[in-house]
C-alpha cells in the first residue's frame, strides 16, 4: 500500500468512525485545530447519510418527528458505519437495528415500519420484466391448466407484519394524521410489487399466500389445487385457484406462463 493509499484509508476511517490516527496528518491553525478541521468533513458525511435515511424512510421520519429521527439516524450511523460502495444500500440494516437496540426495541412497530419502507425501495429498484396479458392466460386450453406454471415478477416481495404499519404509512404519505398503531394476534401477510413504475401492495389471505409461494417455487396449477384442500372444499378449489392466477396476471405479477 502506498503512502497516499494509507492516508486515504486513514481519512476515511476518521470520517466513518473518527479514528484518531488521521489527526497526526492534519495541521492545526490559529482558526481551527486539526480535530475541528477534520470534523467539518465528518459532519458533512453524517449529514449526507441522514439525508439518505430521510429519503428512504419518510414514514419513519414522519412518525418520529425531526428531532427523534435525527437522534435515531446519528445513533445508527455510529453503530453501523457504511460498508457499501453505493450509498443506496446504507439503510439496509436500520430495521434490524430498531428491532435489536434500546430504546427502539421497546417499540416493535418502528422496526416493522422501517422494514416495510425498505422493501418498497427494493420493489422500486428491482429489475424490469414485461408482464403477460390476460389474453395470454385465456389462450391456454382447459386441458393444459393442470400443468400450467408461472414465473413471477422480480420486484415481488412478501412480508409478514404484526402491526398495521402499511395503513399508517399510507396516511403519513398522504400528509394525513395516521391511525393509532395496533397489533394483530397473528402476522398478516402483505404482497408488494411494482406496477407502472410504482410500488403496490395488498394483504393476502392464508390460502393465497401459500399458493403464491408455491407458484414462485415452480409449482403447477394442479399442485397448487391439491394443496388448497387444506383450506377449501374440493368443489371450490378450481375456481379459487384459477382466480388467484387471473388476479396475479391482472396485477402485473406474472412475466411468463409455462405449460
Amino acid at each position: 500500500m502506498s503512502d497516499l493509499q494509507r492516508l486515504q484509508h486513514a481519512f476515511a476511517a476518521y470520517i466513518r468512525e473518527r479514528d484518531p490516527q488521521m489527526l497526526e496528518h492534519v495541521v492545526s491553525t490559529p482558526a481551527a485545530t486539526a480535530e475541528q478541521r477534520l470534523e467539518i468533513y465528518a459532519e458533512a458525511y453524517r449529514l449526507r447519510l441522514l439525508e439518505v435515511l430521510g429519503t428512504d424512510f419518510p414514514g419513519l421520519h414522519g412518525m418520529l418527528g425531526d428531532q427523534q429521527f435525527e437522534q435515531l439516524g446519528r445513533a445508527y450511523i455510529d453503530a453501523c458505519p457504511s460498508r457499501h460502495a453505493s450509498i443506496r444500500w446504507y439503510g439496509g440494516r436500520l430495521a434490524d437495528y430498531l428491532r435489536e437496540q434500546p430504546p427502539y426495541n421497546a417499540q416493535p412497530a418502528l422496526a416493522e415500519l422501517a422494514r416495510f419502507e425498505w422493501t418498497q425501495g427494493e420493489v422500486f429498484d428491482a429489475p424490469e420484466a414485461p408482464s403477460v396479458s390476460i389474453d395470454a392466460l385465456q389462450a391456454i386450453a382447459p386441458e393444459h391448466w393442470a400443468d400450467l406454471g408461472v414465473r413471477l415478477h422480480p420486484s415481488m416481495r412478501v412480508l409478514e407484519l404484526l402491526w398495521n404499519v402499511p395503513v399508517v404509512w399510507q396516511a403519513l404519505d398522504a400528509g394525513q394524521v395516521p391511525p393509532p398503531l395496533s397489533v394483530a394476534e397473528a402476522p398478516m401477510v402483505w404482497l408488494m410489487w411494482r406496477l407502472e413504475q410504482q410500488p403496490h401492495w395488498r394483504s393476502l389471505q392464508a390460502d393465497e399466500a401459500w399458493a403464491l409461494n408455491q407458484a414462485g417455487a415452480g409449482g403447477s396449477f394442479g399442485a397448487i389445487c391439491e394443496g388448497l384442500q387444506d383450506w377449501l372444499e374440493v368443489a371450490q378449489i378450481p375456481l379459487r385457484g384459477a382466480g388467484f392466477i387471473k388476479q396475479w396476471v391482472s396485477d402485473g405479477l406474472v412475466v411468463e406462463i409455462r405449460v
